[in-house]
């Protein structure tokens, strides 16, 4: 048994470019693993995510473990070179246990009880599954805590994917006991609550339920708290088996986060200070109008929940999905461009799910490094590529990505903005986010995503992008921001509510409501939403949709007035000189071409350099104390060429002048010193 080491982990931090894969060898048989591990040193494979479904396999009854199939995979791993990313197996429960505890499986809204299968068919609050799963991991930690293999412990699995919100009694429970440590009081949460409204107040706590199906709006402050609460008790449950990992060794642990489009049950700006690694699990979703940009975003998301270090991309796909209507198969050159766009972005270790395409289960069509048709494929042919190209990166780990341009991002701004009975329906938070983003974007500018409250200092620019909800301390750093000199740009449905979603507003009518009015030099009667399809024209030629306001500017000048719709003839777009900077208002939801016109006139007040791209080229540098890495990605059909000098890594040849980028292609230069010395 391993003697326990207390304290926290060393941190990841490879000295190369990490290229790594999920490997399942519970779907296969023996005789198959030395042949994957043969190829895995071919293709320059050196992380290898194991055992993270395998509780069935090394626990196959309560209380009954064999190690035997982990032991072989981990040393054949080992013996082969490479590192061991070692899940704690605890993602989904076998049925043994769901059998005897039927309570763990989780309820939805309406209460209906989920059946055993798929996967995460477990309860975030229930007890019993906690105690199974951390005797699991109290047997995998001391097992493997001091294999010479082990590089990374890996909680769980995508927690929350599928189970982030629980609606049976024991969840009930915990959530009163959350409650109560949040508000002390029942009168503080009526108050907090507005449960004057519909005869809502509590008299008791045991009243109080999960924000379960009604007949009619439930409170948007209940819904919320529950968001809340049920992003805390995963992040509760991720450190209880911490904790139990960090009693036996200082290897660094993490999970898995979802930064993506279509996840936002965690609030990950809480969760961030608890990973010793911050890892990203990220899938192209062709739902979305532009893939391409929110990958970008999503990339730059995980690197400020990093605090600007370099992180780490836990999964991705090398070609199609197996869970969206349309499982679109990436094209030659897009699993290269789609890698080396996230380690533009920040990531120093990039591994794939899957290594060998899985012949059974829901998820036999997704992708995977080693497909089902073998080695004689351009699949495999491209993945010793990527192996090639990471190996030929090995310099930049370590450096991180420069910016100067902010975005303000919020998960409980989300939870809070997309309730019922809002102004629109139309009016989606991350829609709203990705638009600003693609604006900036559009302009050839690299961003950073930061939380509300972040320190500002280091930007010239901060974008604040339909920020429903907002604190004062938030609203004040802003403010502050620009009152030294920055500029900001803050769009429609910002700072409406406070952290409570209660209405901002003085009560005695002597201040006018929503949080920015100082800043922005003026503030909004009334709301004109409108409805799909319809265009909205602005005097400068700008084309709008979806939101009308009636602004009342103070101090602001107007900048561009609505020539069409409810609000014809009003401010649809305001600047304000505020102290030494400037604060620009969005008052409608523009069209690209005009957000990205607006965005450029903010860039050039604020003194931020932008670059003028051809349409799908996205230029990204990294650095550090002596050397500079340009990325020049192009997702477009023509070739391009750019500025630069220095040595191109990826072809290994010289540049003088510019170098050119053949459609679909990415290079990175390792910028000459002269150039390098530029900030």
């Amino acid at each position: 048994m391993t003697t326990p080491r207390a304290g926290r982990a060393v941190s990841w931090s490879p000295d190369s470019v990490v290229l790594g894969c999920d490997y399942n060898p519970e779907q296969w048989p023996e005789s198959v693993w030395k042949h994957d591990v043969a190829l895995m040193n071919e293709a320059g494979i050196t992380l290898v995510a194991i055992n993270i479904f395998g509780w069935a396999e090394i626990e196959p009854g309560p209380g009954e473990y064999d190690f035997t199939r982990l032991d072989a995979i981990m040393d054949l791993l080992h013996s082969a070179g490479i590192r061991v990313n070692l899940g704690t197996g605890t993602s989904s429960p076998p049925a043994w246990l769901t059998t005897l505890h039927p309570e763990i499986l989780p309820t939805a809204a309406d209460g209906t009880r989920s059946s055993h299968g798929g996967r995460q068919a477990w309860c975030p609050s229930s007890p019993e599954f906690r105690t199974a799963a951390l005797g699991l991991v109290q047997k995998v930690a001391e097992r493997y805590s001091s294999h010479p293999g082990l590089a990374l412990w890996h909680v769980s699995n995508e927690l929350g994917c599928h189970n982030a919100l629980c609606y049976c009694n024991t969840s009930a429970a915990a959530f009163r006991h959350w409650l109560r440590a949040r508000y002390s009081t029942i009168d503080a949460l009526n108050e907090a609550w507005g449960t004057a409204f519909w005869s809502q107040r509590y008299s008791d706590w045991n009243q109080i339920q999960p924000p379960r199906t009604t007949l009619s709006s439930a409170n948007p402050a209940q819904r919320l708290d529950f968001s809340r609460f049920s992003s805390d008790e995963l992040l509760d449950y991720y450190r209880a088996e911490a904790e139990l990992l960090r009693g036996h060794s200082t290897i660094p642990v993490t999970t898995n986060f979802m930064v993506t489009a279509h996840i936002r049950s965690q609030n990950y700006w809480q969760w961030a200070s608890e990973m010793d690694v911050i890892a990203n699990d990220h899938y192209l979703d062709h739902r979305l109008p532009h893939p391409i940009s929110e990958l970008s975003f999503a990339a730059d998301l995980t690197r400020g929940l990093a605090q600007g270090k370099p992180w780490m991309l836990m999964e991705q796909a090398s070609s199609a999905v197996s869970w969206q209507p349309h499982n679109l198969a990436k094209q030659p050159g897009e699993m290269m461009r789609n890698t080396l766009t996230h380690v533009a972005r920040g990531a120093d270790t990039v591994c794939f799910f899957q290594w060998r395409a899985s012949r059974h289960g829901a998820e036999k069509f997704h992708s995977a490094l080693l497909p089902h048709a073998g080695t004689d494929t351009s699949q495999w042919r491209e993945t010793l590529d990527l192996g090639a190209k990471l190996h030929a990166l090995e310099s930049l780990a370590g450096t991180r990505v420069e910016s100067s341009v902010a975005l303000i991002f919020s998960w409980e701004a989300w939870w809070a903005a997309e309730g019922d009975a809002q102004p629109s329906q139309d009016v989606r938070y991350l829609e709203q986010v990705h638009a600003a983003y693609e604006a900036l974007r559009a302009n050839g500018v690299t961003v950073d995503v930061v939380a509300p409250g972040a320190a500002l200092d280091e930007y010239e620019l901060v974008v604040v992008p339909s920020l429903y909800l907002v604190d004062d301390h938030s609203v004040d750093i802003i403010t502050e921001f620009v009152e030294r000199g920055g500029v900001a740009v803050v769009t429609f449905f910002s700072g409406i509510v406070d952290e409570t979603d209660g209405i901002r507003l003085d009560p005695t009518g002597e201040t006018p409501p929503g949080a920015f009015h100082d800043l922005l030099g003026g503030w909004t009667e009334q709301f004109f939403p409108v409805l799909p399809q319809t265009e909205l024209v602005l005097d400068d030629g700008g084309i709008a949709h979806t939101w009308a306001e009636h602004v009342r500017p103070t101090s602001a000048d107007v900048v561009a007035e609505f020539a069409s719709g409810p609000t014809l003839g009003g401010p649809a777009i305001t600047r304000n000189r505020f102290g030494s900077g400037a604060a620009w208002y969005v008052a409608t939801a523009l069209d690209e071409p005009t957000f990205a016109d607006l965005m450029g006139r903010a860039l050039d007040e604020a003194g931020v350099e932008r670059l003028d791209l051809p349409a799908g080229v996205e230029v990204v540098t990294r650095s550090n104390d002596s050397d500079r890495y340009r990325f020049v990605i192009n997702h477009g059909a023509h070739q391009i060429a750019f500025p630069a000098d220095g040595a191109e890594l990826l072809t290994g040849t010289a540049v003088t002048g510019s170098v050119t980028v053949p459609a679909g292609g990415v290079r990175v230069i390792r910028l000459t010193v002269e150039e390098g010395a530029m900030r």
